[in-house]
C-alpha cells in the first residue's frame, strides 16, 4: 500500500517500551509503501534508543528472539520489503513486535 504520511500503530514488548520510555502503543508515520523495513526505520528514527534492539545494526536482520505479527499472521520470515497487511497500513490493526521465548 502506498500512502504518504500513513500512521502505523506498533505494539512493543515491555522491555522495549521501557527502553524507549513509552507507554502503550507507539505510532509512527511512514511515507511510501508500508513495509516492515519502512515501519522499523520510522520507529528507530522516532526512538533512536531502539536502534540495534529489534534488528542488527549491520545486516538489518531481525534479532533472533524478536518476532513480528499482524492480523494473526507471523510476518517474521517475510521479506522486509513486502507490503504489510492492509489493516496495518490503514491503522486498523497494530504491528506486534514480540520477544520470543526459548528454553526447555
Amino acid at each position: 500500500m502506498t500512502a504518504p504520511g500513513t500512521t502505523v500503530r506498533v505494539k512493543l514488548p515491555t522491555h522495549l517500551r521501557r527502553l524507549a520510555q513509552v507507554d502503550g502503543e507507539v505510532q509512527v508515520d511512514v511515507d511510501g509503501p508500508v513495509t516492515l523495513v519502512a515501519v522499523l526505520d520510522a520507529l528507530e528514527a522516532r526512538h533512536p534508543v531502539l536502534r540495534g534492539a529489534v534488528r542488527d545494526h549491520g545486516s538489518g536482520r531481525r534479532r533472533p528472539f524478536v518476532r513480528f505479527f499482524a492480523c494473526e499472521q507471523d510476518l517474521s520470515h517475510d521479506p522486509p520489503d513486502a507490503p504489510l497487511p492492509d489493516a496495518v497500513a490503514r491503522g486498523a490493526e497494530p504491528l506486534l513486535v514480540v520477544g520470543a521465548m526459548a528454553g526447555g
